[in-house]
């Protein structure tokens, strides 16, 4: 007899309760494998999943990409970011709103978080926004479109969870990341002019800056660039493997403290006690996962599930579109690291067995899942938005996001039917 289904449905009515993603996690997967092979061998499972992981030495790409990305934000590096950026396109209607999203896309690329993207970058862009006359609903909405590009442009801590639940190489999937990254970037930019379109919006524009002002303006850029440069460039080298580039980038972020002036005993413990806080969360959130993974191996999980999508048909692309309507409807009650650690122990094996590449497949899930941050009820972003700027209503930040989550749909459809794209520089 399967017992998964009860397995996976006490899971669900944990979630709803608000019962915490890692214990309802470790606890359903102890209970399954327990009721399989026994009380004492799960128990004996349940220890090793937390032991032996806790000791691997890959897992510490995870802290020190925690701490890089506190570092860089306690750098102030950005308000230089956003400057700059705006410094390109002040002269374009809507300029100020497709700064941010650019600066949003720069930022990812040295902080690794969404929701730390969207909080930062709501408190440097949506003063200057307003001071200009931008509606509220189409500030807040590029801010928090913008913010989810940090978990997919590289370093991204979720792609850090999804390289260790699948056993894929970190450095491969940053690289493939890059690409689909900077198509976000380009049609949110697309997205806010749609906006401004439907909405009639009046907006003033700025005259346009010389050149040599323009490029003037890309020094305050010069340290995320070249941080950015030091860790990417250093694994697609192979001078150093994505837990050393990790190592590297945390120092290289700490001397952007230093160089900025803004180094103080404060700023540091709370770097550390920030970065030690995350980091235990995340780690209980993985090893419950993988408790969980353990349930669906032995539960025969996956081969039913493999068994129900073949009805749908048995070639790749069909399946990719069922997984894509289930991680859409998911997207409205989970945020996507619940459902990253919910549902890729389930179907990448699946997508294995079809011969799909997993770094595709991972780079995949991660742009689905960007959607839940932007999608009611449990958009992450826009809830971050409104704890910073409590004035705003969720209805408004809500309503500004439709073109962005339509941008979204065309990017994983542009992508799924040219793969190639995300594996071109891998």
């Amino acid at each position: 007899m399967d017992y998964w289904p009860i397995g996976m449905a006490v899971l669900t009515v944990l979630l709803l309760l608000g019962v915490p993603i890692s214990m309802a996690l470790a606890g359903v997967g102890l209970a399954g494998v327990a009721s399989i092979i026994g009380w004492m061998p799960a128990l004996s499972l349940i220890g090793s999943a937390f032991f032996d992981n806790g000791r691997d030495y890959s897992l510490s790409v995870l802290p020190l990409f925690l701490m890089m990305g506190n570092f860089v934000v306690q750098s102030g590096i950005a308000e230089e970011l956003y400057t700059s950026a705006y410094a390109w396109l002040r002269h374009r209607k809507g300029g100020l709103a497709m700064a941010t999203v650019v600066a949003c896309g720069a930022f990812s690329s040295v902080c690794g978080s969404s929701m730390a993207t969207a909080a930062t970058m709501t408190r440097i862009g949506l003063p200057s926004m307003r001071r200009f006359g931008y509606p509220d609903r189409l500030s807040t909405a590029s801010i928090a479109a913008g913010g989810t590009l940090g978990i997919l442009i590289p370093p991204s801590v979720i792609l850090v969870f999804y390289g260790i639940l699948t056993q894929q190489d970190i450095g491969r999937l940053f690289l493939a990341g890059l690409i689909p990254g900077l198509i976000g970037v380009i049609g949110y930019a697309i997205a806010v002019r749609i906006s401004i379109a439907l909405g009639k919006i009046d907006l003033p524009t700025e005259s346009k800056l010389p050149l040599s002002d323009r490029i003037r303006a890309l020094k305050g850029t010069a340290g995320a660039l070249v941080l950015f440069v030091f860790v990417m460039g250093g694994i697609y080298l192979g001078v150093f493997t994505p837990t050393e580039s990790a190592g590297m980038g945390a120092g290289g972020a700490f001397l952007l403290v230093l160089l900025s002036g803004k180094f103080t005993r404060e700023g540091m413990i709370s770097v550390l006690y920030d970065t030690m806080k995350t980091t235990s969360m995340m780690f209980f959130i993985l090893f419950g996962a993988l408790t969980f993974t353990n349930y669906v191996n032995m539960s025969g999980m996956t081969g039913d599930i493999q068994t129900f999508l073949a009805l749908f048909g048995d070639t790749p692309l069909v399946t990719i579109l069922v997984i894509l309507c289930i991680y859409l409807a998911l997207g409205c009650l989970l945020e996507s690291l619940s459902m990253i650690m919910l549902t890729v122990p389930v179907f990448y094996p699946i997508m294995a067995a079809q011969g799909v590449d997993l770094v595709w497949f991972g780079i995949f899930v991660v742009m689905v899942t960007e959607i839940s941050y932007i999608t009611p009820p449990v958009g992450m972003n826009a809830f971050v938005l409104r704890s910073v700027v409590p004035d705003v209503p969720l209805g408004t930040i809500f309503r500004g996001l439709g073109p962005f989550v339509a941008m979204d749909v065309l990017r994983v459809a542009l992508l799924t039917a040219f793969p190639g794209l995300v594996l071109l520089l891998t």
